[in-house]
């Protein structure tokens, strides 16, 4: 089976594991489809020859060891949750880029001096818990212990029930060294136009932008429908839409690629004739510049703030910051250099959404490369990426992995 064979059936296969067939992938972390996911991995990454650990967040590392003590790793991964009813490449895709550049390793009898780690990593999403990112600030460290514990989903269920539900120790380490963290290296879809419309087959990128998770609260007073006259009511509904309404202009205002979206909103009690009491909606900012997202939040909590007057109560949690993030210049370099030296044309070009890769550029040095989707369509079925594209990755990540592991070949 050639490597783009190989590819297109890991793909199809993980697609499988979805709790809404034929509507797409929707594959929440801790869930069965989640088990499902992980075994696949880890049978994969023995096949391939890795010895496979999880650590206390169900992150899945599958390692090939190096010939130097206690060297640090070259860690080369993606997440493997979804977006509900979202697509079968948003994350897959590069942990399957990532597992066929340790199959090469493998088939080339490659020994590194620094090992390779191929990771696996959950809840980058947030669909569940919410805030995104999960696996990778735990690693690192910004996602504290006590709070990872104190995450629940919407059910209530807290990550250490969900865990323990399919199987997995929580009490395993979590927070991990940054210097056992040579470098990582993520390949994406693009989850955007760029590429396809250029018909260029690799993006190097350069920067990815930064984001922040807002939860916003409306308080307001329950009543009849029928009863309640309308100058007197207390309707949070009615509040949190007029706020809502108004948070596009801000991003507009604010300008240079600014963008500002609610995308989650919950009505309680949500009755068909009951003046809802409360409202709970989700705010994502993301700007290339973090000036613009300091402003847009500013404006934002004063504008919230305002509705005191009018009898509501607000608050307004920030669930994740994650500041613009300019990725290794040397990486980025080797990553463009051997693109040239396998005649796979590239440009540079910058992430408009968040990945694990800005988390760890906190602690190692990071790089990334983008594939082209088509007609620019993610976290929908219809999300779809060409394996001759994503083989091109692989063969990128295995030089780029072959220099920053020193590998040594075995006669």
């Amino acid at each position: 089976m050639s490597l783009i064979e190989r590819i297109e059936k890991q793909i199809n296969d993980l697609s499988e594991f979805t709790s809404t067939p034929g509507k797409g992938t929707t594959r929440l972390t801790y869930s069965k489809e989640d088990l499902l996911t992980r075994n696949y991995i880890k049978n994969k990454m023995m096949e391939y020859g890795l010895s496979v650990q999880e650590d206390g967040f169900g992150n899945v590392f599958g390692k090939l060891e190096g010939t130097l003590k206690d060297a640090p790793s070259v860690l080369i991964g993606s997440h493997f949750d979804s977006v509900p009813n979202g697509g079968a490449y948003d994350g897959p895709a590069g942990v399957i880029v990532a597992l066929e550049v340790a199959a090469l390793f493998a088939e080339n009898q490659l020994t590194p001096k620094y090992p390779l780690e191929i990771v696996a990593l959950i809840e980058e999403e947030g669909a569940r818990f919410g805030g995104g990112l999960l696996g990778s600030r735990g690693i690192v460290g910004t996602l504290s212990e006590e709070s990872f514990k104190n995450l629940r989903d919407e059910e209530g269920t807290t990550t250490i029930e969900a865990m323990s539900k399919i199987g997995l120790d929580s009490s395993l380490p979590k927070r991990r060294n940054p210097n056992s963290i040579k470098a990582f290296l993520e390949l994406h879809i693009e989850q955007g136009p760029t590429l396809e419309e250029k018909n260029i087959p690799i993006g190097v990128v350069e920067a990815i932008v930064g984001l922040t998770q807002l939860e916003v609260t409306i308080e307001g007073k329950a009543g009849h429908a029928g009863t309640t006259p309308m100058d007197r009511r207390t309707d949070a509904l009615v509040a949190a839409a007029q706020i809502i309404s108004q948070l596009p202009s801000f991003a507009i205002e604010e300008g240079e690629g600014t963008v500002i979206t609610t995308g989650r909103l919950h009505v309680f009690p949500n009755g068909a004739n009951v003046i809802p009491d409360k409202v709970v909606f989700s705010v994502d900012i993301r700007s290339s510049k973090e000036e613009h997202i300091n402003n847009v939040i500013k404006r934002m909590k004063e504008l919230i703030e305002s509705y005191h007057e009018q009898g509501v109560h607000t608050t307004a949690e920030q669930l994740l910051y994650m500041p613009p993030k300019v990725l290794s210049n040397e990486i980025k370099a080797l990553l463009k250099d051997k693109s040239s030296d396998l005649e796979i044309p590239y440009c540079s070009i910058n992430s408009g959404a968040g990945h694990d890769a800005m988390v760890f550029s906190d602690v190692t040095d990071v790089g990334m490369l983008f594939v082209p989707s088509k007609a620019g369509l993610s976290h929908c079925p219809e999300e779809w990426s060409d394996a001759r594209h994503l083989a091109n990755g692989v063969q990128i990540f295995y030089e780029v992995a072959k220099c920053l592991t020193e590998v040594e070949k075995n006669d």
